[in-house]
């Protein structure tokens, strides 16, 4: 069984996630969590002997607001923007309680109510994708780390559209080609 230490340490590796982490606190947003690829590169190019950040597209932060409005939604984004300028990569924020209500019209299928803003890490395409690092370096991973760290993709039966997610997989398998996508 893989620790939560042995994750932790990899994904920050990546002195941006680090950096993001101790900065999230300093926006007042409620249940903060940095999610999703730019964790789970991090340990695939470890395991794949490249640099902790290569790859990474883009960081994302989840987080919850009762207020599901664009407008509160921004204004966090703008400010998270302002707070991490000086990282020179690309930060997204999501409301993840305003999640059901855009995501029908962008995938076409639909996303059912979440409770916590961790909801959302729960329906990552793939199952070993699902992990999120809080602030206090408190790990989220509902379907622990062992297939992330043996490259095994398998398709998360949560996620609301899982024909995309063959679609995701395969584009990791490009750039790590030693991962293994399980048909389920």
């Amino acid at each position: 069984m893989i620790s939560p230490d042995l994750f932790i340490a990899d994904a920050l590796a990546n002195p941006v996630n680090g950096a993001i982490l101790g900065r999230l606190p300093d926006l007042g947003i409620d249940q903060p969590w940095l999610v999703a690829g730019c964790l789970y590169q991090a340990v695939w190019n470890r395991l794949s002997e490249r640099p902790p950040g290569e790859s990474v597209k883009d960081y994302d932060v989840f987080y919850w607001d009762e207020d599901t409005s664009w407008e509160a939604e921004d204004a966090v984004i703008r400010r998270g923007a302002a707070l991490l300028a000086d990282l020179g990569v690309e930060v997204e924020f999501k409301n993840q309680k305003r999640v059901p209500i855009w995501y029908p019209k962008r995938f076409g299928a639909d996303y059912p109510p979440v409770a916590r803003a961790s909801d959302g890490i729960d329906r990552f395409p793939a199952l070993c994708t699902c992990v999120g690092l809080a602030p206090t370096r408190a790990l989220y991973a509902p379907y622990g780390l062992d297939d992330l760290y043996a490259g095994r993709l398998i398709v998360n039966p949560t996620t609301p559209t899982p024909e995309l997610a063959r679609d995701k997989m395969e584009s990791y398998r490009r750039r790590w080609p030693w991962l293994t996508i399980i048909q389920g």
